[in-house]
């Protein structure tokens, strides 16, 4: 409990009493500062006892008004008199008495015989013996944490103990924010609400750290983890230093377990390897494919294959995949992290966070007995990956558009121009070349190219014709067709290509 000016009058050696604003006598006292200037406020941090002995401080009300306005202005929570003989005053002025009721501000007066050093080192030992205390606390808080995280009982226990000693609400999630454990009233909704701050704080790994206020609470999220994230800690409610120090306590108590975890996770790891093996080898029948599937725990109708090329320590990406994605299929083949995940999974959201920057096959959706085909040809896209700098995710009719999109921006516009520039002159408003690439589309169906532009039959097929006119291109002939579909796609293409010949591309690639 803070030290107050009620406790500062219970100290009889010092002989205090009150002048004014006896409803006020709760307030705490931060220090104690003597003054003698007109105007102290702007010498005050906030909190001070305030002593003077009025001696520049004029009698008149208005001067009284202005001069407790001051103090009170710069936050001082009382002000205190001195009087004698030999001052200026032998009581409190009623000027003075009268601003500090009508400001709210306690008045206290000291006799002669009681010198304000008395006062100032009352002050400070009560400070210190305020601060000796929460320390104290703060330690004993701290032995029952770490006999918490040390009972065995798992993160729940530690975050129990937490919240006894804290009454701060507390979350641990995985490094998805998915939680994990929890404690305090409303912090699985501040969980919920939080989701950009735990992103932002999770992409940063262990170097990253977050505030914000969340439904008119204070909520912070620290990382947790030794080397590698292994999850995040959510912190909902405002923290005095003693608290604060003893949330550093908790992170690292927290960390402790969830590598504990990561360890004792080893044989499990190496138990979904081996399921992984068997669901991808030769001759696997459906059945019993999800049957192993459902041995680790991932009941879905569709599966994708991963592969990722570490430039980091293959199997901390490994134990990641296995920690982050339903099921824990993960293993390192050949340098290589192969993985079988949902068909549902968010896939380059756990790219992004747990093998940023590595070249990356994503398979096709398949259905579950097909795992090892959707696998093949992730591999098959690694070295397209790496060309591209970034995952490249298989999928029909998109091989051409995406070899197009590896080439350089200035051939690919260049050719693209050659063979369309002259349809561009004759129709501005790219109506011809709009209805061309919609017929190419649609393998020359007339009603479909119709439909899709929501015009009449008669006017795509006169809009070809005079394509095939300016153009000179037959569209019955099919290298004249693949001409005009290749410049289409290249221009197309050209967009989602770097400007510098050479360059790695800037956008993301598409499906291929």
């Amino acid at each position: 409990m803070p030290f107050r000016i009620v406790d500062l009058l219970d100290l009889p050696d010092l002989r205090l009493s009150v002048a004014a604003a006896r409803d006020r006598l709760d307030r705490p006292i931060e220090a104690a500062h003597v003054s003698e200037l007109l105007r102290p406020g702007a010498w005050l941090q906030g909190g001070e006892l305030l002593m003077t002995v009025g001696l520049l401080l004029p009698m008149d009300r208005s001067a009284c008004r202005a001069y407790v306005h001051d103090v009170d202005a710069g936050g001082a929570s009382c002000l205190v008199l001195g009087l004698g003989h030999e001052l200026p005053y032998q009581e409190a002025p009623a000027p003075l008495v009268e601003a500090a009721q009508e400001a709210g501000l306690p008045l206290l007066t000291v006799p002669h015989e009681v010198p304000f050093i008395a006062i100032t080192k009352a002050v400070f030992a009560a400070r210190a013996a305020e601060q000796r205390l929460a320390l104290e606390r703060a330690y004993e808080a701290q032995r029952r944490l770490t006999a918490a995280a040390a009972s065995g009982r798992g993160l729940t226990a530690t975050l129990e103990a937490w919240a006894q000693a804290t009454g701060v609400g507390a979350a641990v999630t995985d490094p998805l924010g998915r939680i994990i454990a929890s404690v305090g009233r409303g912090t699985e909704a501040a969980l919920e609400a939080s989701g950009d701050l735990i992103q932002r704080v999770a992409v940063r790994g262990l170097l990253g750290s977050g505030t914000s206020i969340v439904h008119s609470a204070h909520v912070e999220v620290q990382p947790l983890g030794a080397q590698r994230l292994r999850g995040l800690l959510m912190l909902t409610g405002e923290m005095d230093p003693a608290t604060r120090l003893l949330a550093s306590g908790l992170v690292s108590l927290l960390s402790l377990e969830l590598e504990r975890r990561h360890l004792a996770d080893e044989p499990g790891r190496r138990r979904r390897c081996a399921l992984l093996g068997q669901l991808l080898t030769e001759g696997t029948t459906a059945e019993q494919v999800r049957d192993l599937l459902a041995a680790a725990g991932l009941v879905t109708d569709a599966v994708r294959g991963i592969a990722i090329e570490p430039t980091a320590d293959a199997d901390d990406v490994v134990a990641d995949l296995a920690l982050a994605v339903p099921g824990g299929l993960a293993r390192v083949t050949g340098g290589v992290v192969e993985a079988v995940v949902g068909g549902d999974l968010d896939v380059l959201e756990v790219l992004n966070r747990f093998a940023p920057g590595f070249p990356t096959g994503i398979g096709p959706s398949v259905p579950p007995e097909s795992a090892a085909s959707s696998l093949r040809q992730a591999r098959g896209l690694l070295g397209i990956s790496r060309i591209a700098g970034r995952p490249v995710e298989a999928q029909a009719n998109r091989s051409g558009q995406l070899l197009l999109e590896l080439g350089n921006r200035f051939v690919l516009s260049g050719y693209a121009d050659a063979v369309l520039g002259a349809l561009d002159d004759a129709d501005p408003s790219g109506d011809l070349v709009a209805t061309l690439a919609t017929w190419l589309d649609t393998a020359g169906s007339w009603d479909e190219t119709s439909r899709r532009l929501g015009v009449h039959r008669h006017t795509v097929r006169n809009r070809l014709d005079k394509v095939m006119r300016v153009t000179g291109r037959r569209l019955d002939d099919g290298d004249d067709r693949f001409d005009l579909w290749l410049a289409i796609r290249g221009r197309q293409a050209a967009q989602h290509t770097p400007t510098s010949p050479g360059a790695a591309p800037k956008q993301p690639i598409p499906p291929t």
